[in-house]
Formats: structure tokens, C-alpha cells, sequence
């Protein structure tokens, strides 16, 4: 997209700024400049609905979920298996009962990892990818080092693209897992995670799939990808911190075994031995997160009302233009040129530090990150250490690319 091409606008059914107003945070100055929020793949700003939605059920509905008879009990209840619904939803899952909340993205995969990986044996593959977060590697590390398991990487090339020859010539007979993240939180790469689990499914392989950055850009359909599982943040989807959810196809979900125990999980306990509940409740051990996944439901909510497909287009275009007018700063390069790009960019400086580059960034008002973004193997793949890394929303504008580009062609005149 070239630089004097227009985003899609209110006259095309998107009005950035009506949606800016829904942001309370937005209207915030730092270092007396207006704040510009390039830090959504970390976490993303919450709608005005959404911090309601929370209040509402603190001052009206608060009570703990499927344990008590009076009315606001029942009314926390509604609330929290109507959020169940609404991910289901979105996600086109087959069924609520197909929803597991837990805490983000982590202790889902973490979830996942000790829960698939009890039926493992020496020898036995898990293949995941170079460019995954921290969160899809560690756990299966655990897994390996507990069962004699061994974990096989797919290469990405020097565009961040995955090679998907290369990770169809690591699946076979003893693949038993694959594991890969729906878009790179370092490189913004889209994986192709329909060819890439209709390859692990042929072999006989679980497909999981890390989807932390990609609900908050791309329409998911789990039951079109033919994923097992697919795991996501509240916090990155506009919602409150501290929730997330797996979905898993009841067959799987009613093959594994409880990963906590506690109330709420059970069937009938004794002093010998307990029986399990059925999934989800199965994996919810204890008292949830009510008010947060209140808010969760109220976020999907909220972007449902926008439109995704006019999500995806706008972000699309505003991705496009970022790219185009960053090319042209001196001393600047782009880390990986995907052909799908969702949400981030990742960038170094010629003989500038990463942290100088985005504490420079911050005293114009501009927030991004800057290390390792938990995904350490990607970026050696690069050769680096570390990035910047501006990352995007619907939120964002054309505008605040130009204060980021002219930024940072200040920044590159201290060489």
C-alpha cells in the first residue's frame, strides 16, 4: 500500500475515531503528549464497555458460580456460562461445553502440555516452530524431560515465513504433537494453520495452537481449521488480564485427564479415591476468575459489534502503510518481511540500543516494547538479541504512524 492511499474510512462503515472514544485511556497525555498505545501485542486497551461490564458485576452481581441456590448466585452463573457461549461464538466452536477457562495463554498450553503429554513415551515428537513465544516452548520442554519425548523445530525463512515443505518432512509416524502459534508475536507472520494442521492431522498428530495474537486480527473458525485445540488472552482481545480460554473438540477433551484438583472438578469424593465431572468443568478447578470473564464475554461482545471482517481490513491497510513509510528511514531494519503480516512490526536501529530507541519513543508519547518479546530462538534466528516492536490495533491511525516514523527518523540522526 503506498503512502497517500487512504485507510478504510467512516464513509466505508469504520469510524476510527467514534472507536477511539470508546477507549478512555486514549484521551491520557504522557510526557505531556498525547499517548500513542503501539503496545497491543503485550496487552491491548479496554473499551468503555468492558470496564462497565466488570463494575456492574461487582455492584450488582457478584457471588461465586455453580454453588449456590440464592439469586445472585444464579445471576453470576448466567453471566459466566453466557461469556462461555459467546467464545464458542466467536470461535465457531461446535458447542460452549467445548470452552475451558484458565487464566491466558500460558496455562492453557501449560494445561495442555501436562494433560496431552501424560500419554507420552520416549521417542515420541512434538513439533513446534522457530517462531514461537516462550509459552509454547517451555512447557513441552517439561513434557520431554519427564517422558523421553523429543521436541522437532520447523524453520521459518529469512522473510519469517515458515518453510512448510520443512515441517511436512518432520511429520510421521511418531509425531504425536504439533504445536504452533497462529501469528509470530515477534515477526507478525501469519502461519498457514490450515495446511499446516490438515499436514499434522494426516499423520495422526493433536494440533494445538498458540492463538495469543491471532483473535485479536483474524476471524478464527475452529472448526474449519480442524485444530484440536486453540488457546487465547482475555487481555490481549481487549479484555481484562488474568483470563484466557482453550477450546478442544470434546472427543480430546473427553479423553484427558484433570490437570488440578479441587472444588468444582469433582463428581464424588472420599478419603480413597474421587470421580471426575464432565468437561469443561473437569479442568476448572476452584473458584474462577467471575468479574474478569464477565468482561471477556463483554469485549467479543464489543468487537462483534464493530464487524471483524472490517477489523481485519482496516488493520490490514494500516500494516501496510507502517511498512511502506518505515522503509525509508535511514539506519532502519525491519526484522522479517512476511507475505501475511498481522498486528506487529519488529525493528532495529543502526548502532542504537533497543531500549535507548523506545525510551526515546516513550518521551514523544508513543509506547512500544522493546527485548526480547519472550520469544528468544526467533529473534537469534535473526541474528539479534532483541528488537523495537511497534504493534497494532483498530484503535491505531495513520496519524500515529507518522509520529512513529517521524520519530524514529530523529532518533536515527544520533548515529
Amino acid at each position: 500500500m503506498s503512502q497517500n492511499a487512504s485507510l478504510p474510512s467512516a464513509r466505508d462503515g469504520f469510524d476510527v475515531d467514534r472507536i477511539r472514544r470508546d477507549f478512555p485511556i486514549l484521551s491520557r497525555t504522557v510526557h505531556g503528549r498525547p499517548l500513542i498505545w503501539l503496545d497491543s501485542a503485550a496487552t491491548a486497551q479496554k473499551p468503555r464497555a468492558v470496564i462497565e461490564r466488570i463494575s456492574r458485576f461487582y455492584e450488582h452481581e457478584n457471588s461465586n458460580v455453580h454453588r449456590g441456590t440464592h439469586l445472585l448466585a444464579e445471576e453470576a452463573c448466567d453471566a459466566y456460562e453466557d461469556t462461555r457461549a459467546t467464545i464458542a461464538g466467536f470461535l465457531n466452536a461446535a458447542t460452549p461445553q467445548e470452552i475451558v477457562f484458565v487464566r491466558g495463554t500460558t496455562e492453557g498450553l501449560n494445561l495442555l502440555a501436562a494433560t496431552l503429554g501424560a500419554s507420552l513415551n520416549p521417542g515420541d515428537e512434538i513439533v513446534i516452530t522457530e517462531a514461537e513465544h516462550h509459552a509454547n516452548i517451555v512447557p513441552w520442554q517439561f513434557v520431554a524431560k519427564k517422558t523421553g519425548a523429543v521436541i522437532r523445530v520447523a524453520p521459518v525463512d529469512d522473510d519469517g515465513d515458515l518453510i512448510l515443505e520443512a515441517y511436512e518432512r518432520l511429520l510421521g509416524p511418531h509425531t504425536r504433537i504439533a504445536a504452533f502459534t497462529h501469528i509470530s508475536n515477534v515477526l507478525g507472520t501469519v502461519m498457514p494453520i490450515r495446511e499446516m494442521t490438515a499436514l499434522a492431522k494426516h499423520v495422526g498428530a493433536t494440533v494445538v495452537i498458540d492463538g495469543a495474537q491471532g483473535v485479536p486480527h483474524c476471524r478464527v473458525d475452529v472448526q474449519a481449521t480442524g485444530c484440536d485445540f486453540y488457546v487465547f488472552s482475555g487481555h490481549k482481545l481487549f479484555g481484562p488480564s488474568g483470563i484466557g480460554a482453550v477450546y478442544g473438540r470434546m472427543e480430546q477433551w473427553q479423553k484427558l485427564p484433570p490437570w488440578q484438583g479441587g472444588g468444582g472438578m469433582v463428581d464424588q469424593v472420599t478419603y480413597q479415591e474421587s470421580t471426575y465431572a464432565a468437561p469443561p468443568r473437569r479442568f476448572e478447578a476452584g473458584t474462577p476468575s467471575m468479574a474478569p470473564i464477565v468482561g471477556l464475554g463483554a469485549a467479543i461482545e464489543y468487537l462483534n459489534g464493530i464487524g471483524l471482517a472490517a477489523i481485519e481490513r482496516y488493520e490490514a491497510a494500516l500494516l501496510d502503510y507502517a511498512q511502506d513509510a518505515l522503509r525509508g528511514i535511514d539506519g532502519l531494519r525491519l526484522i522479517g518481511m512476511p507475505k501475511a503480516r498481522g498486528g506487529v512490526i519488529s525493528l532495529v536501529m543502526e548502532g542504537i540500543p533497543d531500549v535507548e530507541v523506545a525510551q526515546a519513543l516513550d518521551m514523544e508519547g508513543i509506547a512500544v516494547r522493546a527485548g526480547t518479546h519472550c520469544a528468544q530462538p526467533i529473534l537469534n534466528r535473526f541474528g539479534l538479541q532483541s528488537s523495537v516492536r511497534p504493534s497494532f490495533a483498530f484503535y491505531n491511525t495513520r496519524a500515529e504512524v507518522d509520529v512513529l516514523v517521524n520519530a524514529l527518523r530523529k532518533i536515527s540522526l544520533r548515529r
